[in-house]
């Protein structure tokens, strides 16, 4: 292949990837971040009780995420029509890594509200902070390094997962991957393809850690 034509191919398929990553990483960790909230604060005796509506939420989150993503993409092409109103393509493909999105996101936010030190939240208790109050001004602003980071390796999944769409016609840098690289057995196109995703990886790892740095009370106070 000559080099302008796979220039311009990779730059098209680059471009509906990051579009891909971004709008189902923003609109799944909108979503994500208050169901994560949500299962950190909501067992018995927290700040939220409500240990049944924790369990079952967790079930779904648990479901969604024990479900490989290429068959999570085919199971919901009825659903991705009814939104999108076609199963192919860069804005189908939105779909089905927004849902992937949701419940990874959510379990990542847990984790990292979860880390926060239990005496936090008794002395916001004790001064008379509302549920709400500690929710905003105390897990969140004390987590917000790791939830950075949790969004970083969430980006950095979706990335992934962009490629794997590729494989059912979802566009981006996996499909080209798959169409000429494989399907055409032209390897220095798949060898093109790999070098990119390895590079965007390492950009959006590398700023989601400056990121959390800089965030980091820690890190302010040395």
């Amino acid at each position: 292949m000559a080099p302008d034509l796979l220039a311009s191919l990779l730059f098209k398929s680059l471009m509906q990837t990051l579009q891909m990553v971004a709008i189902a990483g923003v609109i799944g960790s909108i979503i994500g971040l208050p169901i994560g909230v949500f299962l950190a604060t909501s067992g018995k005796g927290e700040l939220f009780p409500a240990p049944i509506a924790n369990r079952i939420i967790g079930l779904i989150v648990n479901a969604a995420r024990s479900t490989p993503f290429i068959i999570l993409v085919v199971a919901i092409i009825p659903f991705t029509r009814l939104v999108t109103g076609t199963s192919i393509g860069t804005y189908a493909a939105i779909v089905p890594l927004t849902i992937a999105t949701i419940p990874f996101f959510a379990r990542l936010v847990e984790a990292a509200i979860r880390e926060i030190d239990k005496g936090l939240i008794e002395a916001a208790r004790a001064m008379g902070a509302t549920p709400l109050q500690i929710v905003f001004k105390v897990l969140l602003a004390e987590a917000k390094p790791a939830i950075i980071l949790a969004l970083t390796m969430t980006m950095v999944s979706l990335i992934g997962y962009s490629a794997m769409v590729g494989a059912v016609g979802g566009g981006g840098l996996g499909d080209l991957g798959i169409r000429y690289g494989y399907q055409r057995f032209m390897p220095e196109v798949m060898l093109a393809v790999v070098v990119v995703l390895i590079v965007l990886v390492q950009l959006v790892q590398s700023a989601g850690d400056w990121l959390a740095r800089s965030f980091d009370r820690r890190n302010r106070k040395n």
